[in-house]
């Protein structure tokens, strides 16, 4: 048997040494000539799963370590008996990181008060819903948007976007790439809907590129229609707009769910599901010594700050996003680089937080995002 990997997956390197032939190559190298002999394949988004790469190989197997799936062409593979599974909600708490790290630096860089502020959260699955606990508990006032949700499950606590879009002050898109369809989120974010929001609206997109119009996005920023625009996926990445990143607040390089854990997690599913396939013996298996982030211990003395001031402190320690940003910046054409060679990025639970002078009110809101060690030290 033989596995052919993307070589910027973590935690598998010889994993499945033991088992059977593995070959690592870079995602976009992973070609029809690579795949001819393999019997299976573990990928990541950069690796095309069509007839082009797969007719004629014996794959019999996809496992993509992310949690979209655009890059396989499913009605393809299930016409040509080829399994696949992509790993759901691997990365859903790094990109509520990535998303609160945003809000921190609202409050840290424009002064905003996050409490009463409106967000509209547009699509509300793995990674939505746990935006929108995030926000709910930051005590901003959240907008539900998910059509197929509302509409499968008979729902009115879903809200309408063109309904809503005119009231929030901030839109974050959570959605898969849809093309065709009464509810396509190809360029979701148009002209036609950025002309209704405030003027003073913030525009964030970690989903697909393509759900954000770039030239309407542009265009609005260039105009003022909006206040600013986050962008970490973009159209035709790698290859992005330098006029767009030049007027976006903040930018990066397709990275909101590359926390350390969130990759352990889509390893660890992809291997699971190669091994639940193959009979392999290693459905249960658990990645092992994920490195501790490199300042675990978060001090912050709170005696001057507010409750939302010092947890959007705590929050940028845990994953500085504006070095993302300068780095992005300074090199536009590093893209891919950036992604590959990403530094290492833990979640809330990998911290311990030391409050002086705080408050159990801070305390409570550090548990409940997510932080297993807060220990408060009032004097």
């Amino acid at each position: 048997m033989k596995i052919v990997a993307d070589d910027k997956i973590p935690f598998l390197n010889g994993v499945f040494e033991d088992k059977c032939e593995i070959e690592y190559l870079p995602g976009g190298e992973i070609d029809d000539l690579v795949l001819k002999n393999a019997d299976a394949l573990i990928t990541r988004t950069r690796t095309k799963c069509n007839a082009s790469s797969l007719e004629g190989s014996k794959v019999k197997m996809i496992a993509s370590a992310t949690i979209g799936f655009d890059h396989i062409d499913t009605e393809w593979c299930a016409n040509n008996g080829i399994k696949w599974t992509n790993a759901p909600g691997c990365n859903a708490e790094s990109v509520k990181q990535y998303l609160a790290s945003v809000f921190a630096q609202l409050v840290i860089d424009k002064g905003w008060e996050l409490k009463g502020k409106k967000i509209a959260v547009v699509g509300v699955g793995n990674v939505g819903s746990r935006v929108s606990s995030l926000a709910k508990l930051l005590g901003m006032e959240v907008y539900e948007v998910d059509p197929p949700r509302a509409e499968t499950e008979k729902s009115t606590s879903f809200f309408k976007l063109e309904e809503i879009i005119s009231d929030v002050d901030i839109i974050s898109f959570h959605t898969p790439l849809t093309r065709v369809g009464e509810d396509a989120t190809y360029h979701l974010c148009n002209s036609n809907l950025l002309s209704k929001m405030k003027s003073t609206a913030i525009v964030i997109n970690s989903s697909r590129g393509e759900v954000v119009d770039g030239n309407a996005l542009k265009s609005a920023l260039v105009s003022e229609e909006i206040e600013a625009a986050v962008l970490d996926v973009w159209e035709h990445e790698p290859n992005i707009d330098k006029e767009l990143m030049d007027k976006c607040w903040i930018v990066t390089p397709h990275i909101a769910g590359y926390s350390l854990d969130g990759k352990a997690n889509g390893t660890m599913m992809s291997i699971r599901a190669i091994s639940r396939h193959f009979n392999l013996g290693m459905d249960d298996w658990l990645p092992q010594n994920i490195p501790e982030p490199k300042r675990k211990i978060i001090e912050l003395d709170c005696e001057y700050l507010s409750v939302e001031r010092a947890l959007s402190s705590v929050l940028v320690h845990t994953y500085p996003i504006k070095e993302d940003d300068l780095r992005l910046r300074m090199n536009i054409k590093g893209f891919e680089k950036q992604r590959g060679a990403y530094p290492i990025r833990r979640e809330f639970k990998a911290f311990d937080v030391v409050l002086t002078n705080g408050n159990k009110e801070l305390v409570e809101l550090l548990k409940s995002l997510g932080f297993k060690n807060v220990k408060l030290l009032n004097q």
